[in-house]
Order: C-alpha cells, then sequence, then structure tokens
C-alpha cells in the first residue's frame, strides 16, 4: 500500500486533489474545536444576510422597519405554519448569514459537511467490501458459483439503484446517518463486483496462482495474497469514486426528504433552502455555499481518481 500511494502520488492531477480534499477534512476536523456553536442552535433572524463587514466596523444598527427581503421571508414563513414574527438582527458574527431556522449557516456547513463525508465515506466501505468479494469470489471460483454471483450482480445493476434507495429509506421510520450511509452502500457495490471479476478471471490462470494452487494453499489465502495486489490499484480507484457517488447520493435523498434526520447534512440544508425558498428571498448564502461545498468535495475525489487512472491505466499512461 506505500509503494502504491508513492506511485499515486506522481500524478499532479492526484496530488491536487489529496490536497484539495485534505484542506476539507482539517477544515471539519479543527473548525469544531474552536467554535463550539451547536450547529442547529435558532440564535438569529431568518435569513440573516453575511454581516462580517458590519460586525468588523462595528456600524450594524438594527432597522425599525423590516426590510422587503424580511417581510417576503416574514410571509413564506407563515405559509409553513411557522411564526411571521421576524427575529430584530442579532449584533453575533455571522460569516455567511443564517438560514431559515436562524442558524449560524457556516457552523452548519462545517458539520453538514462532516456528516456528508461520513456517509460518504462510510457507504464507499461497505460498497467496495462486498463488490470486491463478490468479484474476487465470482473470478476466482468460476463455474456454478460464478453464474449465481453474476446473475444476482445483472439484478442489481438493471434495477435502478436509486428506485431501491428511495424504497428503503422510506421504510426505514428512524434514520441516521449510519442507516443512510449503510442503504446506499448495500446498492452501490454491483459496478464494482462486475469489473474485479473481469480482472480476476485473467488472473486466476497465471503461473503464480497455478503455483499456489499446487503448493495446496487454501481459495482465501490464494485471493488475499496472489490476486489481491493485482487489483490493489483499481479498488482504490473505486473506493474514491464510491466516496464521491456516496456523497451525491445523499444529497439527492436528502433533497426529497428521505436522508438522515436530526443532523445537518449539505444535502438537507439545500432541501431547507429550497422549501423555504432562500432563491425567491434571495438568501443566497443559505444555498451557494452549500453547491461549492460539494463540487469541491466531488471533483477533488473525481480528480484524484483520475490521477490514479493516469499511473495504473497502461492505455492512458504517458
Amino acid at each position: 500500500m506505500g509503494h502504491l500511494l508513492k506511485t499515486a502520488f506522481k500524478s499532479g492531477k492526484f496530488r491536487f486533489g489529496f490536497i484539495t480534499i485534505s484542506c476539507i477534512l482539517l477544515l471539519v476536523i479543527f473548525f469544531p474545536l474552536f467554535n463550539h456553536t451547536d450547529p442547529l442552535a435558532m440564535d438569529g433572524g431568518m435569513f440573516e444576510k453575511p454581516n462580517i463587514g458590519e460586525y468588523l466596523s462595528g456600524n450594524k444598527q438594527a432597522s425599525d422597519q423590516p426590510a422587503a427581503d424580511s417581510v417576503m421571508a416574514d410571509d413564506i414563513m407563515a405559509q409553513f405554519g411557522l411564526s411571521s414574527v421576524q427575529k430584530a438582527a442579532s449584533n453575533k458574527l455571522y460569516i455567511l448569514g443564517t438560514d431559515n431556522f436562524g442558524r449560524d449557516t457556516l457552523v452548519e456547513l462545517v458539520a453538514g459537511t462532516r456528516t456528508s463525508l461520513l456517509i460518504g465515506i462510510l457507504a464507499g466501505t461497505i460498497a467496495t467490501l462486498i463488490g470486491l468479494t463478490v468479484g474476487l469470489v465470482a473470478g476466482y471460483t468460476g463455474g456454478l458459483v460464478d453464474n449465481i454471483l453474476s446473475t444476482i450482480t445483472n439484478i442489481f445493476i438493471v434495477i435502478p439503484s436509486f428506485v431501491i434507495l428511495v424504497l428503503i429509506s422510506v421504510s426505514v421510520s428512524s434514520r441516521n446517518f449510519v442507516t443512510t450511509a449503510f442503504v446506499i452502500g448495500i446498492t452501490a457495490w454491483p459496478w464494482t463486483a462486475r469489473s474485479v471479476r473481469a480482472q480476476t478471471t485473467s488472473l486466476r490462470n497465471r503461473d503464480h496462482v497455478n503455483l499456489s494452487k499446487l503448493s495446496g494453499h487454501s481459495m482465501p489465502r490464494i485471493i488475499v495474497q496472489d490476486i489481491l495486489p493485482y487489483v490493489a490499484s483499481y479498488v482504490m480507484m473505486a473506493f474514491i469514486l464510491q466516496c464521491a457517488s456516496g456523497i451525491l447520493t445523499e444529497a439527492s435523498l436528502s433533497m426529497l426528504g428521505l436522508g438522515p434526520q436530526n443532523v445537518a447534512s449539505l444535502g438537507l440544508m439545500m432541501n431547507w433552502a429550497s422549501t423555504f425558498s432562500a432563491l425567491p428571498v434571495g438568501a443566497w448564502w443559505a444555498f451557494i455555499p452549500v453547491i461549492v461545498m460539494i463540487a469541491l468535495v466531488t471533483f477533488s475525489l473525481n480528480l484524484m481518481n483520475s490521477g490514479l487512472d493516469q499511473i495504473f491505466n497502461p492505455q492512458i499512461r504517458s
């Protein structure tokens, strides 16, 4: 694995993507150590604008007359049966303003990024492990076992995974980020399994594998020691793609209201911004930073995968 990582860092794309995702990880790890605000605490008014300039200059003053966007925000809140009384603008620093519930958007964004990353990593791990196991066993054993596992894999590929995701999510009454990640993971493994099976099939008759068979080594040992190292680079790329796909899938589910509950996530922030009409109100800070964060995370992961492909794929290796 160390040699694999050393080889990967030879790619400029991989290095750039790795640095970007590392900066995001450092942000979500260390930001809560300096800011202890509850991301779900409703301390401010609805859709308060970013006030870093006013806060630093000390000239922030609350207006006696509500602004036009505040009136529109009150009307939107009333449509959902919520209190239409607009809170007075607070003197607290809101670098990215507040959302529809008066929560600090920056704190919520960091917490949502952490939740989405956890879901993506956990879902990617589950999907990669299932796909790797199925692909290795099917490709190495062949025969009836291969036919059965390949049939199951093809069934999952034919049926749209998002439909299965929605059906399972609807049937789960209480959803946390672990449940969401598990549901995403168990529906995202077929393509990994299919690719690993194809590579394993081409490796099972190699000389070193046949030598292990003649030596009486068990199937698990042959798969782990003689086949797995040859597909390790692809497994690494598949894991990165599965993580990126898990983050996007969580955002899609949460936009439909089927994501994790009672916790901030990037998808839920988009759902809240859409439900409470942040765009008509002009509260760009409620959804633009979320879109940028999703784009940064998925772009950096896909860039890492592209860099790995450039290094390990002999067809495009320069």
